[in-house]
């Protein structure tokens, strides 16, 4: 019997000036265990006209988590953060009751031909933490455990799993692992996941259940203690999951939060501007993403 639940492909979405490959939300499947966003940026080979511009834009009630393959970002928010994120390395920033945050093409990158190549990730809050006082940590590569096991490199992103710990500040208990292979390998993880639990295929492919799966698909597993499948020769994948929230999430644009009223009350203020709510982006003023045209919640 297969142990996969649902098969999600990735669809196209526009941020602004750039294409990204949407994984979650899914219409049948709107969160992962604490995992309520997943967007695959590129593969982009860039001109030198051509940069990410992703000017200043709000968040509540959620952790972003960004991990680059290729390239480069500039991250500036209204915490005064200012830092380049490079491939491996983490930016994890919680927004909790208000931040806002700009992603640009580094300045002395703009006039090069350059790539961009990465994940961008929304991890939810718990319920008490929703409205806590954002704040932002950046994890380099060197700092994030990785070791080989089963014929393959693995790495622990974010969150516990084979009695180990990231040490990306996560508020619940999850997991987010990356799995290389070279050679065809089979990888039997189960006893070491927890809770909800998918897979997405980032490059190569992966057997299971007599069945395969190529790349750009998220596969959703039916009880992740039974998570064993075959990776394909040059194959990158990652585990993501772990224990859901009781209570539903609702997503808005770039809030999430468990209270409707909530998510209102932050698409005021950011309509209104209003500073005490959503301060300013220091170095990056000028500029701001409007407030989209309302959906029902």
């Amino acid at each position: 019997m297969s142990n996969i639940k649902l098969i999600i492909e990735e669809r196209a979405a526009n941020i602004g000036n750039f294409m990204v490959g949407r994984l979650l939300p899914f219409r049948q499947k709107r969160t992962v265990g604490p995992f309520a966003f997943i967007d695959h940026i590129g593969p982009a080979k860039m001109s030198k006209e051509e940069n990410l511009d992703v000017p200043p834009h709000p968040h509540i009630g959620l952790s972003t988590l960004t991990y680059l393959f290729e390239g480069s970002i500039q991250h500036k928010d209204s915490l005064g953060s200012d830092i380049e994120i490079k491939p491996g390395a983490v930016n994890w920033m919680t927004a909790g009751k208000g931040v806002v945050h700009s992603e640009r093409t580094p300045a002395y990158l703009r006039d090069l031909e350059k790539s961009l190549h990465g994940l961008q990730i929304w991890v939810a809050l718990p319920k008490h933490l929703e409205q806590t006082e954002a704040s932002f940590t950046h994890i380099e590569e060197k700092d994030i455990p990785h070791w080989d096991e089963q014929g393959a490199q693995f790495k622990l992103i974010a969150g516990k799993a084979f009695d180990k710990k990231s040490p990306v500040p996560v508020y619940s208990d999850l997991y987010f692992i990356e799995i290389k292979s070279f050679d065809r390998q089979q990888i039997n993880i189960g006893d070491e996941l927890y809770g909800e639990s998918a897979l997405y295929i980032l490059k190569g492919g992966i057997n299971t259940d007599g069945h395969k799966y190529g790349n750009k698909l998220i596969l959703i597993a039916k009880d992740s203690t039974l998570c064993s499948f075959e990776m394909e020769p040059d194959t990158i994948i990652y585990v993501f999951g772990g224990i859901p929230f009781e209570e539903e999430r609702f997503i808005h644009w770039n809030f999430v939060n468990s209270d409707k009223a909530v998510i209102e009350q932050a698409k005021q203020d950011w309509k209104e501007q209003n500073l005490k709510t959503f301060a300013k982006v220091q170095g990056d003023e000028k500029e701001f993403i409007p407030l989209p045209e309302s959906r029902k919640l």
